[in-house]
């Protein structure tokens, strides 16, 4: 049965208190970065709901295939915004095309392939809607934009302030990141609202994690389980946005603050704020993956990339699953791949335990 599509709204990278925080700096060295901060708060606002033309976050299955199109190849188109806040531009580059020369296009350009690569070679998944849907990204939006988002049809990638924030295409696994939400709108359609949303973006990062490990043919051991590494200049005291393996230690910053990010339902933030604490909350499902990954070593995107994927794709996993609804799943989805008592279902339970999520009582309920 396909889910009931939820309202389309802009799944960023960047958490709302973060530009947030950036935007009060009173300091001339951060000036550029300040305003952009301002600016790019108010660009997101008008969507924060579905924007006018936008079509509706979409159901669980995708449209029907092209007739006569060979599974498993990509088909990307790139635009240049130009500086711009319309969608989608000017066409740059699309598939077969050669490299144009402009990084922020050609890493849209190779990012789109590499996660499109680790969805159908890994997951036997063809395109984010499952037949083969083009990629589309923009690039270069809008002036300092200070973000990258999925708008429900696309990727769009801001330049950066060049103070605080660089080029967003820089960083693989925010495309991986943004790529993903897509996956997600056509499977789970996770509403971005509470435990829910926090799920969106923890899956988000699961699989941008997912996308940047496979590229660089990392294994759990050597991988830096970090989100949006690259994004800050050498201004900023801090590695990335987030951090699965250890929330709550991305950055330390006098701008910016210290990562608030809880790994642990101990720490757990009640907020009407970042549409329930979306990107706050979502450390504590990628603190359960990371441990998942990390007690069954090798390539993560194998036996805990699986179960993960298993999850996100089973029709009956209610669109507003909280994180315990999610735990059971995933715990649920193990045991049918490897049998319950196995190594892998296991992990999967003492994971959620050890982030507060599940009580060893809670297991099966």
């Amino acid at each position: 049965m396909a889910a009931t599509p939820h309202p389309a709204v802009r799944r960023s990278i960047v958490p709302p208190y973060l530009l947030a925080r950036l935007a009060r700096v009173d300091d001339p060295r951060f000036a550029v970065a300040a305003d952009a901060a301002r600016q790019s708060l108010l660009t997101d606002v008008p969507l924060r709901g579905i924007r006018e033309g936008e079509p509706p976050a979409h159901p669980r299955r995708g449209a029907m295939p092209a007739p006569d199109r060979e599974p498993g190849l990509p088909q990307r188109w790139i635009s240049d915004a130009a500086g711009l806040e319309i969608l989608p531009g000017r066409l740059v580059r699309s598939e077969g095309n050669p490299a144009t020369g402009d990084p922020a296009v050609d890493e849209a350009y190779d990012g789109l392939g590499h996660t499109h690569a680790l969805f159908w070679t890994q997951f036997g998944l063809d395109s984010i809607d499952g037949v083969g849907l083009p990629l589309e990204a923009s690039v270069h939006y809008g002036h300092h934009y200070d973000n990258a988002f999925w708008d429900g049809r696309r990727m769009v990638f801001g330049d950066g302030d060049g103070e605080v924030f660089t080029r967003f295409t820089a960083s693989l696994s925010v495309i991986g990141h943004e790529l993903a939400h897509g996956v997600i709108q056509y499977s789970a359609n996770l509403p971005y609202q509470g435990q829910s949303g926090a799920l969106n973006e923890s899956i988000s990062d699961v699989f941008g994690a997912l996308v940047e490990q496979h590229a660089l043919g990392q294994d759990v051991a050597s991988a830096s389980w970090l989100i949006g590494e690259g994004l800050f200049t050498d201004q900023v005291e801090g590695r990335a946005i987030r951090s699965m393996k250890a929330p709550g230690t991305a950055y330390d910053d006098d701008v910016l603050g210290t990562d608030p990010q809880p790994a642990s339902m101990d720490g757990y933030i009640d907020t009407d704020e970042d549409n329930g604490g979306v990107h706050l909350n979502s450390g504590i499902p990628n603190r359960a993956f990371y441990l998942v990954a990390d007690a069954l070593g090798g390539n993560a995107w194998e036996a805990a990339g699986h179960i993960w994927f298993d999850t996100v794709m089973r029709d009956d996993l209610p669109t507003t699953v909280d994180f315990a609804g999610f735990a059971r799943a995933t715990i649920e989805v193990a045991a049918e791949r490897h049998g319950a008592g196995s190594r892998e279902a296991d992990a999967v339970v003492v994971a959620w335990e050890s982030v507060g999520v599940l009580l060893p009582a809670e297991r099966s309920e």
